[in-house]
């Protein structure tokens, strides 16, 4: 077992020799030359080994102290740790000892810091939407500063602190209850941004010095013109307060919130009268088209038949027919005929009345029908919206209930304009109508009259 490892050691041996002595051969010239080239290679190489070996130690020593050190370093920071935690549960101690020192010292003043909290909080949450602040800007920033310091209880707030909340307090009541005017940044519609007079109305409403209402953006502290003004007197009355210097004037407030609330909002949101209009569309148009050409031949007839009703009256007094009125044409037939006998005298003179009466009623007929068909118009445009409009929910939804109000509240419009225009019709029909009623009674009556003297006189004759 150990020949054959002896012999490969012995060959290992020759081969680095063979190779060291390769080395050398390149420059031996003879075996000697050669073999003193081999002794110096070995020296060579000890040397070398020997200086390995020396570095070897010299590492190993540096490892024995890096330990060492490392071992009493970690000794150290035990120590530390078991010392800081002894300190840690005496700190402990001296903290729950002081706490309760201070909760003993405190006494009642606990619950009353405890109240100074909630009401600064309150205070802070009103003074974020309230006008007031658009006026005195930063009030906030105290209040934060108030509340940490007495959440933290390492701080009490001083007697200075509490005066001055209360201060703010009664500053916010007071100036709630007063009319002011005071220089601002206003934010325009277009984005502008300018320095211009506002009036303050108590907590409820902000004005421009042009009457254009505002609003307060708290998390910006800036005044912001409404994209839309409300519409009817409002903005006139909002001018004339705003340049206005001492006395009563109408004004528009909203008393259900300080931003513009609710009953603000709705009469924004609430269209105008033409936009009203635009919401019947082709049909409302329509309606009114049919509407004003009602109103425009009531009133031609009305006028028409005041005429005829004066020259009527005005033949009543005279004694000789006038062919400018239908009761002197009626009049004339007798005139031009008094031989006749009374059967063809009062067909003739039913002849000239019944002439006289498609004048007299011209046009009463159509203003029925309007009158009639201006109510199904508007129905037959409300049921095209509510078409409209329930093909919108079916494809979108009914999860906004304005917009579904707001299309059936468009629908409705045509009824209501419908009905405006029926309404009047049937009045100046009704008027127009008894006018020429009116004069067709004079003209029946008148020829009866004419009948009956004709027929008198001709008796009297015989």
């Amino acid at each position: 077992m150990k020949t054959p490892f002896l012999k490969t050691l012995v060959f290992a041996i020759g081969g680095s020799l063979l190779i060291s002595s390769h080395t050398f051969a390149q420059d031996a010239r003879n075996l000697d030359q050669l073999l003193q080239f081999v002794k110096e290679g070995q020296a060579q190489e000890a040397k070398e080994n020997k200086a390995r070996e020396a570095r070897f130690r010299n590492a190993k020593n540096r490892q024995s102290q890096l330990l060492a050190d490392a071992k009493k370093l970690r000794k150290q920071e035990e120590d530390r740790s078991a010392r800081l935690e002894k300190e840690f549960e005496q700190n402990e101690l001296k903290v729950a000892e002081k706490s309760r020192q201070l909760k003993e010292r405190l006494g009642t003043l606990t619950e009353l810091f405890g109240h100074l909290t909630s009401t600064a909080g309150d205070l802070r949450s009103v003074f974020q939407t309230s006008l007031v602040s658009a006026q005195y800007p930063g009030r906030e920033a105290f209040l934060d500063e108030l509340i940490a310091k007495m959440s933290g209880a390492e701080k009490l707030p001083s007697i200075e602190e509490i005066e001055r909340l209360w201060f703010l307090m009664v500053e916010e009541m007071t100036e709630a209850g007063r009319i002011v005017t005071f220089n601002t940044t206003v934010s325009k519609a277009g984005g502008a941004k300018e320095a211009t007079k506002v009036v303050r109305v108590g907590s409820f409403n902000v004005i421009s010095e042009d009457g254009k209402y505002l609003s307060y953006t708290p998390e910006t502290g800036v005044l912001e013109e409404l994209a839309r003004q409300p519409s009817g007197p409002y903005v006139g009355w909002a001018a004339d307060f705003a340049s206005s210097t001492s006395g009563l004037n109408a004004f528009g407030v909203d008393p259900t919130g300080p931003k513009g609330g609710s009953y603000l909002s709705a009469i924004i949101n609430s269209p105008n009268l033409g936009e009203r209009f635009e919401q019947g569309g082709y049909i409302g148009k329509a309606i009114a088209a049919v509407g004003v050409f009602a109103f425009l031949l009531a009133i031609w007839r009305l006028i028409v038949l005041t005429a005829i009703n004066s020259k009527v009256r005005a033949q009543i007094k005279s004694d000789k027919a006038n062919a400018n009125n239908p009761l002197g044409r009626v009049l004339m037939v007798h005139e031009q005929n008094p031989t006749m006998d009374t059967e063809t005298l009062e067909l003739k003179l039913s002849e000239a009345v019944l002439k006289e009466v498609p004048k007299i009623e011209f046009g009463l007929n159509l203003l029925k029908i309007i009158a009639a068909v201006a109510p199904l118009m508007g129905l037959l445009g409300t049921v095209t919206g509510m078409i409209i409009t329930f093909q919108a929910i079916t494809i979108y939804g009914a999860g906004d209930p304005k917009a579904m109000a707001g299309g059936i509240s468009g629908a409705l419009v045509t009824t209501v304009l419908g009905l405006l225009v029926a309404i009047p019709t049937v009045l100046l029909h009704t008027v127009t109508n008894g006018q020429a009623k009116k004069v067709i009674h004079v003209l029946e009556e008148q020829s009866t009259g004419i009948i009956a003297e004709h027929t008198e006189a001709q008796l009297s004759k015989g």
